[in-house]
């Protein structure tokens, strides 16, 4: 049978409601729409009589209609009743239209799907779907497809028929690569659309069926090819080499000698691999992760200090302007000697700054003066010129976007090219023309990423790790504690006060939402400070959030680590860079809202001294008197664990890799059909590894056109 329905009317000159409905599902090209695999099916290639039925099953019935009215039984309902063969069924919609009740009119033959239950009162069903009776039955399982609102089935089923009939008349969906054992791309999204009744739904659904392991296969292997693409392509980019020679290693043992500890093992380590890229005459692109509190900053700083001394600029930015500053402080305190006997500086950018320091700032980066420019997003604004940029540093680069990194690091003056030397030259109808330099690229994260997802989304970027924390490090005990016990919570923080600690207490909300029912943290704050009064009159409570000025901000952190503040209630601005080493204490408010990564951030803010160190997890129960399941995986985890790749390993399984690496919130690229937990997902994306090389250099069209066949002009997945 023939199960190509008509095509969809071309589309006019002024989009419908429908066209751009298909555009926000991402259905602009024929491929695309032959790629828009079901979520799941309907059998409707039989009918069941009543009498045959099962309860729980779901079937399709052929009856007649005997009733049809609105019943108002506590709430407003269309009750149908019809008959097959003397046996009857009760039809309930709870939502419906004039035009239900015409179609459902008495008389009317109907076939009608759904899940069907029997009770003392007879069969019934509740929302079944259903059309007129009569016609040939379907050869074919219908497809149920992802869909958006204002696009119904009827109408997405006959779009993406269309669009996989022409992809297959272009030859779009021709064999790029033979998998032996796996049917080939055209049959299996044949298949995948239009399956027959003997094929077995469960492998459809379960994505385990031969035709589905030929689209994992295809797209992990359009992903390599992807990255590897990039990979090579950045390979040809030239940047300045910045050798560790023997005035480097000079400027190196100084700023060592100025360090207050020692570095551990594995910052030894990733620091040998950073500076062996600097030393390339090619951009490093590397991600350098650690833990909260392994030490990323000194390993930066050093990379930094590498470019610097050999007479360039490093910019380092990070998320927050708290950070920014944290940053700011530590960097001076270790550079600014070293850097003041050459006559250089370190300068910092926040959106917050007054005209006149910020002209100065600009001025000094402008000239060079400024060797080191720590700061916010404020460094990619138009205005800030650097006079010879080599190093880009961003922190926490996953609260990044990909065009926010491209800003930066396209930050480089037109005028700095390579010498003749270093850089290949290129021709151009003028002459000779120097090739433009990249500056080298590290990115820092203390969300650490999962070996398999580094493997696949991170496959262009080369990974240093920092696997071990600095000694003297305490560990942190994780206690859960209902908010209904928040007074056993204050006594314990009296107890921390008088023992001459201090106490973090986080907040997920600044002020009232009548949205989300949370205490809020000023109300906390004007608890906290009531409850202290009487308890410990001595005690300061201060309150921190993004909305208060940044001068503010300042004075009310360097209040806190000089111990003038001694409870710090804020909401997440304190997530990452605060290092305040007698604060033992941290209690955060309403946890179960809180993403696992963000718990195990904020929990790092204590356990920095040589005190014992807990962290405490208020949480709150729902109306229902329940605690959602991801929330309590997430509070298990942090109790069970303070190791950041274990968490980062349960913060997988909970969120998936879209929410997990921030692509969904960003519109980036993400697997769609490969399931990377899966085991035999993990032995596709080794074949696509080991495959993507042969074909790039073997059959670069191939490769090419796969790629674009998966991938829409101008996207990618994920850094690629």
């Amino acid at each position: 049978m023939n199960t190509t329905p008509p095509a969809v009317p071309p589309q006019t000159q002024a989009k419908t409601h429908a066209q751009r409905a298909l555009e926000k599902l991402g259905l602009l090209r024929d491929i695309d729409f032959a790629l828009h695999l079901p979520l799941r099916y309907e059998d409707e290639t039989h009918i069941t009589a009543l009498r045959d039925a099962r309860h729980g099953e779901t079937v399709q019935i052929e009856a007649v209609v005997t009733s049809c009215g609105i019943q108002f039984k506590g709430k407003r309902q269309l009750i149908v009743t019809v008959v097959d063969a003397g046996e009857e069924c009760t039809l309930r919609f709870f939502n419906f239209y004039p035009s239900h009740q015409r179609a459902l009119a008495v008389g009317e033959r109907l076939r009608i799907r759904g899940e069907i239950k029997k009770s003392l009162l007879g069969w019934s069903m509740l929302h079944p779907t259903f059309k007129p009776a009569g016609g040939e039955l379907s050869q074919v399982l219908t497809a149920v497809y992802p869909t958006t609102a204002g696009l119904p089935q009827g109408y997405i089923r006959k779009a993406v028929w269309s669009g996989l009939l022409r992809a297959s008349q272009r030859g779009e969906l021709s064999e790029t690569i033979v998998i032996s054992h796996l049917p080939r791309l055209a049959d299996s999204l044949e298949l995948l659309h239009h399956p027959t009744p003997d094929v077995s739904v469960t492998e459809l659904e379960d994505k385990s069926h031969p035709a589905w392991q030929r689209l994992k296969a295809e797209e992990l292997l359009a992903q390599q090819l992807s990255q590897l693409q990039a990979r090579r392509e950045r390979a040809k980019m030239r940047a300045h080499a910045l050798p560790m020679n023997a005035s480097q290693a000079s400027f190196d043992k100084a700023l060592r000698s100025a360090l207050p500890f020692k570095l551990t093992t594995a910052q030894e380590r990733v620091q040998r691999e950073i500076a062996a890229d600097l030393a390339l005459a090619k951009p490093m692109n590397r991600l350098l992760q650690g833990d909260v509190g392994s030490g990323k900053t000194v390993v930066a700083a050093l990379a930094a200090a590498q470019c610097i001394e050999a007479g360039f600029q490093c910019a380092l930015m990070v998320p927050t302007e708290i950070l920014a500053q944290q940053h700011f402080a530590k960097l001076v305190g270790w550079l600014e000697p070293l850097l003041a006997a050459r006559g250089l500086s370190v300068a910092w950018l926040s959106g917050t700054q007054k005209a006149k320091e910020r002209r100065d700032m600009l001025a000094k980066i402008e000239s060079g003066e400024a060797a080191l420019v720590v700061g916010t997003h404020a460094i990619i604004q138009s205005k800030v010129t650097f006079a010879k940029l080599a190093l880009v540093v961003v922190d926490e680069q996953h609260r990044f976007g990909v065009a926010q990194r491209l800003a930066l690091i396209q930050k480089t003056t037109p005028d700095l090219i390579a010498p003749a030397a270093v850089g290949e030259m290129s021709r151009s109808d003028k002459g000779v023309v120097p090739e433009p330099m990249h500056p080298h690229l590290l990115m820092m994260s203390a969300t650490p990423i999962p070996r398999t997802l580094a493997m696949s989304y991170y496959a262009d970027l080369d990974v240093s790790t920092i696997d071990e924390l600095p000694p003297g490090r305490t560990p942190i005990v994780t206690k859960i504690v209902a908010m209904t016990k928040r007074d056993e919570v204050v006594r314990r923080i009296v107890n921390q006060l008088k023992a001459g600690r201090q106490v973090y207490w986080v907040c997920p909300l600044i002020e009232e939402s009548e949205a989300v029912d949370l205490v809020n943290a000023t109300q906390t704050h004007d608890a906290l400070q009531a409850s202290l009064a009487v308890a410990l009159p001595s005690a300061k409570v201060a309150l921190l959030h993004s909305k208060i000025a940044s001068a503010e901000k300042k004075a009310l952190m360097q209040a806190f680590e000089k111990n003038e503040v001694q409870v710090l209630v804020s909401t997440t601005v304190i997530e990452v860079g605060v290092d305040v080493p007698n604060a033992t204490l941290m209690v955060i408010e309403h946890a179960e809202r809180f993403g696992l990564a963000q718990l195990h951030q904020l929990r790092g803010r204590v356990g920095r001294g040589l005190a014992a160190s807990a962290c405490v997890l208020l949480y709150a129960l729902s109306e229902s008197g329940k605690l959602g399941d991801a929330a309590k995986a997430r509070l298990k985890a942090m109790v069970d664990t303070t190791d950041g790749f274990e968490i980062a390993r349960r913060d997988l399984d909970i969120r998936g890799p879209g929410e997990f690496l921030g692509a969904r919130q960003s519109g980036a690229q993400m697997l769609r059909f490969a399931d990377l937990s899966e085991p035999q997902d993990q032995g596709w994306l080794k074949w696509a590894q080991a495959t993507a090389p042969i074909l790039l250099d073997t059959k670069l069209d191939m490769a090419l056109r796969h790629v674009e066949r998966w991938l829409p002009s101008g996207a990618s997945f994920m850094g690629a």
